[in-house]
């Protein structure tokens, strides 16, 4: 049964599988932000089989957060499902925040955010973009149509899609929408959402200046890389956290049609099996390491 409160209410979803140190930290920013006068929060974690103390750790340290506790097979999007089901079900919340643990939140991140929800009559989503720790470019956020990070502007810019590191669903999109799809095991399960709004006519709107830090994951996905043998490639492609080629293909026909789908289905294949097919990337990346 839904508890009835005057407060306006937040809850944060996580899930998180052996960055203790990262996850402590995250937790420990996002308990130390400045929660506007009227507001409370709840966090809600995901233990995907953590083996490093992870949950015991969050336990002793925050005592407050709800852990969920999975057997190591939900990966991020499932991860992320089972959270903000949890979190549904135990309460009638105002807005869901997503937040990655790697993700390093700047102090005023959730102002910033639910100045910008206000902005928009809590009827769109918020996306926060973060920076590289080194701070020379943006590394995760918003994206244009074109699939390009939009650097921030110092005002709100309309996106097309948008990564799941920092994100607020308000209560109404979630009413439309609903839960992440299930169907994705560890990415492009963020993307859907946002192209399942768009579709649906809710806007979405990264915010005007970065609202952490998070480094880009490895340039080069080791399913593609030439280096490595074809049947380690193979292998890594159809993990849940490769390239699972019939997500691609599930992705690719509920938004972009038949045609689409087919072609970035085979596409997949075609980078692991000849993986020198795999654009400037691939040089970009072995011209580094051959200079190192």
């Amino acid at each position: 049964m839904h508890r009835i409160s005057t407060m306006k209410s937040i809850a944060v979803l996580l899930t998180v599988f052996n960055r203790k140190e990262q996850t402590l930290l995250c937790l420990s920013n996002l308990f130390a932000q400045t929660i506007p006068n009227g507001y409370d929060l709840d966090v809600y974690l995901t233990n995907d089989g953590c083996t490093d103390g992870t949950p015991e750790a969050v336990a002793t340290q925050f005592p407050q957060v709800i852990i969920i506790n999975g057997d190591g097979n939900l990966f991020w999007n499932r991860g992320m499902y089972v959270a903000w089901e949890r979190a549904a079900k135990e309460k009638d919340y105002d807005y869901y925040l997503w937040l990655n643990d790697d993700t390093f939140a700047y102090n005023f991140m959730l102002v910033s955010l639910l100045n910008a929800a206000i902005e928009t009559n809590s009827k769109a989503i918020i996306v926060g973009v973060t920076q590289s720790t080194d701070k020379t470019h943006s590394t995760y956020g918003g994206r244009l149509p074109n699939g390009q990070l939009p650097k921030p502007c110092g005002k709100l810019q309309q996106i097309r899609y948008f990564n799941g590191n920092i994100v607020l669903v308000p209560k109404s999109v979630y009413m439309t929408l609903g839960n992440l799809d299930y169907y994705f095991t560890h990415s492009k399960g963020d993307f859907d959402y946002g192209m399942r709004a768009n579709k649906a006519g809710i806007k979405m709107y990264q915010v005007g200046e970065y609202l952490g830090e998070c480094d880009l994951h490895p340039t080069l996905d080791k399913w593609c890389d030439p280096t490595i043998p074809f049947a380690q490639r193979w292998k890594m492609l159809h993990r849940p956290n490769g390239m699972p080629p019939k997500e691609i293909y599930h992705l690719n026909l509920r938004h972009r049609g038949f045609a689409s789908a087919i072609v970035h289905y085979f596409t997949v294949y075609l980078r692991c099996v000849f993986p020198q097919l795999w654009n400037k990337r691939n040089k970009k990346y072995l011209n580094r390491n051959n200079n190192r």
